[in-house]
């Protein structure tokens, strides 16, 4: 005899339970699976993020908040380097490039960087539409900036970038009305005049100015001796300004672990975007583990009652197994008929789970990039069918519990 059949006619006659038990089993899964690719899916984003980020130089203090003030834009006060060491990186030879970076104004909700125009376009890797800006009231925008080349838009100045002597200056420079050239009182102009790639940063809502523009703002000069009107490179010593961190690509690895070692001083600290990451995502995962072991716990915890509902359905339906028993089927029978319809709901409820998992890591990447501009991606690795597969095989071995119990049921008490 085929106990397919059989188990198929026990699912169809008590559909709506059956589906209900399906629904609980894909959700419990689902959880788990959203939780494990999303936290993936962060990991990854994040850390392709600083990629371009090479080595940051920036006054002594907290690693994370010059990391997230200079990477991924979420404005922190932090004191500003000094500027005898933004001059000695200028004069470093193990340097491609050092890059000066300077935030703390906004257009509406997208912040506004100053930096040099090397760094955006090694940041980028070449320009969508337009060109790098070339004077001071000019500016490069985001892949996803809403605004067009060709806009003249106007700053709201904040102090987010600068403490200590420097914003103080910056703020009397402001109250008298001071700014940039081309500027109206405290609401300097800038024109659009390229776009960058998409770089799956928080830099592809940004606003991005010649540091000239972000210091001469402030209050804080330009860089540049008075009558010099160039942008970028070089720079007056004698007119640098703190800056919050500064930028530097090393020529090789061996130069980008002696720039490091060199800036690690009581003026200055320098480190890898990558090391900070490491130890965050330490405790991410430390946190990740106590989640992945509760919602693991959580899901046995769901099969188990969805397995005890079974046998009261089961129980109800005893009499049509006392009467297969006495036409002639085997206990062995009546056992494989009782654990394929259990396992039939609990892989089906599993892989369900899957792909539910999956869609809503999905949704919940999209708003987190679009909340913080970090590219993510939720996709399904060997750790979330590891997690399925666990849950399917003791899902697969518990059924054996309501099978054995109908089994071991003499004909005569199920006749009853």
């Amino acid at each position: 005899m085929n106990p397919f059949p059989i188990a198929w006619a026990s699912l169809r006659r008590n559909s709506f339970t059956g589906v209900l038990f399906l629904l609980i089993v894909a959700l419990a899964v689902a959880l788990g699976i959203a939780i494990s690719a999303q936290e993936r899916a962060l990991r990854i984003g994040s850390a392709r993020a600083a990629d371009k980020f090479d080595l940051i130089v920036a006054a002594p203090g907290s690693h994370n908040d010059v990391l997230f003030s200079t990477v991924y834009l979420d404005p922190t006060a932090v004191e500003l380097l000094d500027p005898a060491i933004t001059r000695l990186l200028f004069e470093e030879a193990e340097a491609d490039f050092v890059a000066p970076i300077g935030f703390g104004d906004a257009i509406g909700s997208d912040p506004v960087v100053g930096t040099v125009a090397p760094f955006v376009d090694h940041l980028s890797g070449g320009l969508a539409e337009g060109r790098l800006f070339e004077d001071i009231n000019e500016a490069v925008v985001g892949a996803l900036s809403p605004h067009a080349v060709g806009n003249e838009l106007e700053v709201s100045h904040g102090h987010g970038g600068a403490t200590g002597t420097d914003a103080d200056a910056a703020a009397d420079a402001i109250e008298a009305g001071e700014a940039v050239p081309g500027g109206d009182g405290d609401h300097p102009h800038i024109t659009i005049v390229g776009r960058m790639q998409p770089t799956g940063t928080p830099w592809d809502r940004a606003i991005v100015v010649p540091i000239e523009y972000n210091w001469a703002a402030h209050g804080l000069g330009t860089g540049h001796l008075p009558q010099d009107t160039h942008i970028g490179a070089p720079f007056d010593p004698d007119a640098l300004p703190g800056l919050p961190a500064v930028v530097v690509k090393p020529k090789d690895v061996a130069a980008a672990y002696g720039l490091r070692a060199a800036y690690r001083t009581p003026q200055s600290t320098a480190f890898f975007p990558a090391e900070v990451l490491v130890e965050l995502y330490a405790l991410l995962g430390d946190a990740t583990a106590i989640m992945s072991g509760l919602t693991l716990a959580a899901q046995a915890l769901v099969v188990a009652a969805i397995l005890a509902g079974i046998v009261a359905i089961l129980d109800l339906q005893r009499q049509r197994f006392a009467v297969l028993r006495a036409l002639g089927a085997s206990p062995l029978f009546i056992f494989t008929t009782v654990w394929i319809y259990v396992a039939a709901i609990v892989v089906t409820g599993a892989l369900a789970g899957l792909v539910l998992g999956w869609g809503a890591a999905w949704v919940v990447s999209d708003l987190l990039a679009q909340s913080t501009g970090v590219a993510m991606r939720a996709e399904i690795g060997a750790r979330e069918l590891s997690l399925v597969s666990t849950l399917v095989g003791l899902g697969l071995l518990l059924a054996v519990v309501p099978a054995l119990i109908i089994y071991r049921r003499p004909v005569v008490d199920a006749l009853r």
